[in-house]
């Protein structure tokens, strides 16, 4: 009979008939009255979203004490429940230090018992055998149990997390990870939420026991582990060695088949993003959400693809399907506020950021795309302010304290600028931009040889992630401007020559809002590529680069100082190399450019986000989330020292 309702009760599960499985399951614990029952019958009130009643039931038959999985499905209940204090009084507030050690012994031990009686290694008796059998089964008990053990340790952390205790939350999602390399959603948790650094997230990724998980065979244990790291590799900061996580995609996508599995297919959309390729990145958004629409894991990272492309008739349809479908998901809020930002309706927009991180606080694009409308109205403080927000969320991310430093290098504030940055460079040496900001702010300090060097390393990184050279032009214009400051006239002239040459063949094409700012700012870089020929004593082929700059722009002011005393040094025969008055041509010249920066800050940055990994991913995805991460996001330099192609 017991057999019979056990098969009943399970048909019935399969079945997601939970009144049938409750009826059957009461009828078994009378007959059974085992511990197990009643926690099988706990399990199905918990499916069916009755907490209080399944938490009841558990203390009712004096189960909390009887195993992890008892207290874990105890505290769970509590968790749905939005019941922190008493979740964290069942779970306790540490994690037992024991469980960090004995787990992973156990683990191998069981598997190595496992293959000898596989073999059929047992040579003295049944006895024997039976002892074996024994130790195996206490074992695999003590396995179970240090499975539901990282599960109440990943609870925990969600405990912390939502009472503001973020440091807490990570090291019992880390603990979680440590115990059982298997709690996924700890780890995802600590990847999602941007709670480590990259370099972190390498060095947790390194220190993970894989050699713990166990299967039938000690072949198949070892490509089990081999596979599991691959699969947590492509889930790290697409900022940290891009090598590596490049080789575990293709292992996967070629021994494995999963070429078209979303989760590989977003962790390379994501490494495009940070690449700045955005183009690419969306077709594989695009292809992944035509096949299932509401995969949200997608939509910062699409979100932000679209922003980046200027595509607000796409981005309208999606908000407007999300908003008659998924009201309930913050996700649709980040989407009508991304709308609104493109199309700059920015008071909307704010309003809708809001809305997406009050449904979810931890919603990383939504904090950024939240503080991105003060900035883009310069709204200094209040964009700080939600900067810092962002910051205190996630702090694994780098972005927020880059987006400080951004915001105080627009207020002038050059020591605070440099003290967010350099914050900034401790969480991610890697990112071009971040690099290029630092540079500007070495450039404004008068530390020349400084800045070229981070100038230099920003295009060595851009080039070496195989980023797209034309969003990386002012970097390189600012590097001319570095050179051009100590005089290294040739190695300036290189740069700007360079910037023109990118500027006016893009590698691909440009929409007609991108070719009008590349307009605005090539007769800068014509005027700067004038003032180093006269000061080369090249003052034919200064003029005419100063004509080509007032072609572009006949109101320069800069170009028209510059052409007048070419002109008459030219008439006066001098070609000394030694042109005019430095210091008035250095202040014409820094006035452009601070015309050109104030002209930036009013457009304000353009990414909403990344995830990736953000801030995510994503305080992933990117802010995004994004870049999201969060879409884990950045977005253009706004310090930017000429009108160099953005």
């Amino acid at each position: 009979m017991q057999a019979f309702l056990k098969d009943w009760r399970q048909d019935a599960m399969n079945k997601h008939q939970y009144e049938s499985a409750i009826f059957i399951g009461d009828k078994l614990l009378a007959l059974t009255n085992d511990p197990n029952d009643a926690f099988w019958l706990a399990q199905v009130h918990f499916s069916t979203g009755n907490y209080s009643r399944a938490l009841t039931f558990l203390e009712k038959h004096k189960l909390l004490d009887h195993s992890p999985s008892c207290r874990y499905l105890a505290a769970h209940c509590c968790v749905k429940q939005s019941k922190y204090e008493d979740a964290l009084a069942i779970l306790g507030d540490k994690t037992p230090g024991h469980l960090l050690g004995n787990t992973h012994k156990s683990r191998r031990k069981l598997q190595h018992t496992s293959g000898n009686a596989r073999n059929g290694i047992h040579r003295k008796g049944s006895s024997r055998i039976e002892k074996r059998g024994q130790s195996e089964e206490q074992e695999r008990e003590a396995t179970s149990n240090s499975k539901y053990e990282a599960a109440m340790c990943f609870l925990r952390g969600i405990c912390f997390a939502k009472q503001n205790s973020y440091d807490r939350a990570k090291e019992c999602y880390m603990d979680a990870v440590r115990i059982d390399v298997q709690c996924f959603e700890a780890f995802d948790q600590l990847m999602r939420n941007c709670l480590l650094p990259p370099d972190e997230e390498w060095e947790f990724l390194e220190s993970l026991d894989f050699d713990s998980i166990t299967t039938d065979g000690t072949d198949t244990a070892q490509e089990a582990a081999q596979f599991t790291k691959m699969l947590y590799t492509t889930r790290l900061s697409k900022y940290k060695n891009p090598a590596e996580f490049s080789n575990a995609v293709d292992s996967l996508s070629q021994h494995y088949n999963l070429d078209a599995n979303p989760d590989l297919l977003l962790s390379k959309a994501e490494l495009l993003f940070t690449q700045c390729r955005f183009k690419q990145a969306l077709a594989i958004t695009t292809s992944v959400l035509a096949a299932d629409q509401y995969n949200f894991s997608f939509l910062p990272l699409h979100l932000a693809c679209l922003h980046e492309l200027q595509q607000p008739n796409t981005l309208f349809l999606l908000a407007h399907r999300l908003a008659d479908t998924y009201p309930d998901e913050p996700a649709t809020w980040l989407a009508v506020g991304v709308y609104y930002l493109s199309i700059s309706q920015i008071a909307e927009a704010r309003r809708f950021f809001s809305k997406a991180s009050m449904m979810n606080p931890h919603f990383g694009p939504a904090w950024i795309g939240f503080a991105h409308t003060f900035a883009l109205e310069g709204e200094h403080d209040q964009a700080v302010s939600a900067y810092g927000t962002a910051a205190r969320l996630f702090q694994g991310t780098h972005l927020p304290q880059l987006f400080l430093g951004m915001q105080h290098l627009q207020l002038h504030n050059l020591t605070l600028a440099h003290e967010y940055l350099t914050t900034a460079l401790t969480l991610c040496s890697t990112d071009p931009l971040l690099l290029n900001e630092m540079g500007v702010v070495l450039y404004h300090l008068d530390h020349l040889p400084e800045a070229i060097k981070l100038f230099h390393t920003s295009l060595q990184i851009a080039d070496e992630i195989d980023s797209d050279p034309t969003f990386w032009l002012a970097t390189r214009a600012n590097l001319g401007h570095a050179y051009r400051r100590q005089h290294q006239w040739t190695l300036a002239l290189g740069e700007f020559d360079e910037v023109l040459r990118q500027g006016s063949a893009p590698s691909q094409p440009q929409q007609q809002s991108d070719s009008s700012s590349s307009t605005t700012g090539k007769h800068n870089i014509l005027a700067a590529k004038g003032l180093v020929l006269l000061e080369m004593g090249r003052t034919w082929e200064a003029i005419g680069a100063l004509h080509e700059a007032l072609g572009v722009c006949p109101q320069d002011p800069v170009a028209t100082d510059l052409l007048a005393r070419a002109l008459e040094e030219n008439v006066g025969g001098e070609e000394s190399g030694e042109f005019g008055d430095e210091d008035t041509t250095q202040d014409l010249l820094d006035e452009a450019v601070e015309v050109k920066r104030q002209e930036m800050m009013r457009r304000g940055p353009r990414k909403v986000g990344r995830r990736g990994k953000g801030v995510g991913g994503g305080a992933g995805a990117g802010a995004g989330t994004g870049r999201a991460r969060m879409s884990e996001g950045g977005e253009d330099s706004m310090m930017i020292m000429s009108d160099g192609e953005e």
